[in-house]
């Protein structure tokens, strides 16, 4: 295999498990590069972390939102709003290895050949985000962070996995045998909060239609499909929030067609015209 056909993938996985040791270690061994868990963490001690949904949930509940959490959550819109889009999907959280695993044996299994049986809306997840507010504000506790399997993970990597490796399992065989793609393209409420604040993010791929030979190795890949819907039509940045940025499509692209770039707002406005 070609270093160009994985190099993104290399460097997520990379990304990935580099900052579960270093949450591995400044848990047990009180290294102050990155401290906590993916719901609140401290980088060297002085830079607040948040997950914004988390902190949404704790305003949903009544409760008084401490200082921290929410320069905290500031930060993180901030950086993926501007900068890295939905890239926390693919490039941070822990569960997105669990799922690749899934969707790379559906592929070499031959799944997704057998017809359909089961469909769930990809706008799940949507609905997820104010099923979880509203439920926050009833029982009056981050509803659900007390289920969030990226939670479960992050923290069973890091003290030891308990009963919630039950859901990780669960989550495991949901993409593999029921629907592609399942929980993080359908029903994962982090990954819509992350849609929607990455809506307008800057780093973006493009697709060149010049160079493209309609292989569709692309489509095959695509954890959220449904944003390539330009290729063998246009030249046109990636312009869905849904988009990962995980950079797949890319590395099975061997026509150059597909690459990131900063994006020309002009460009996805007029419709990909060049």
């Amino acid at each position: 295999m070609k270093w160009h056909n994985v190099k993104y993938l290399v460097l997520r996985r990379t990304v990935q498990i580099g900052l579960l040791v270093l949450y591995f270690m400044g848990n047990w061994y009180g290294w102050k590069v990155l401290q906590g868990d993916l719901s609140a963490s401290m980088i060297f001690g002085k830079i607040p972390l948040s997950d914004p949904f988390a902190v949404l949930q704790i305003f949903a509940t009544g409760a008084v939102v401490a200082t921290n959490a929410l320069i905290g959550a500031l930060i993180i819109v901030l950086f993926y709003g501007i900068i890295g889009g939905r890239a926390f999907c693919s490039w941070v959280c822990p569960v997105n290895l669990v799922t690749d695993l899934a969707a790379w044996l559906r592929r070499k299994l031959l799944i997704d050949r057998i017809e359909r049986k089961v469909w769930i809306s990809r706008n799940i997840r949507y609905y997820m985000i104010v099923l979880a507010l509203i439920v926050s504000a009833l029982v009056g506790l981050a509803a659900f962070e007390v289920v969030s399997p990226i939670t479960i993970l992050n923290r069973g990597i890091v003290f030891g996995m308990g009963a919630g490796m039950g859901l990780i399992v669960a989550i495991f065989l949901f993409d593999l045998f029921v629907v592609k793609n399942g929980w993080c393209g359908h029903v994962c409420p982090l990954g819509g909060v992350h849609s929607i604040i990455g809506r307008y993010s800057l780093i973006r791929v493009r697709h060149n239609s010049d160079n493209c030979t309609l292989c569709m190795k692309c489509k095959t890949v695509c954890p959220e499909v449904e944003v390539l819907g330009m290729i063998g039509k246009r030249s046109e940045f990636v312009s869905r929030g849904e988009c990962t940025n995980c950079g797949r499509c890319v590395d099975v692209c061997d026509d150059d067609a597909l690459g990131f770039e900063l994006r020309n707002f002009l460009e996805t406005n007029t419709g990909g015209k060049e």
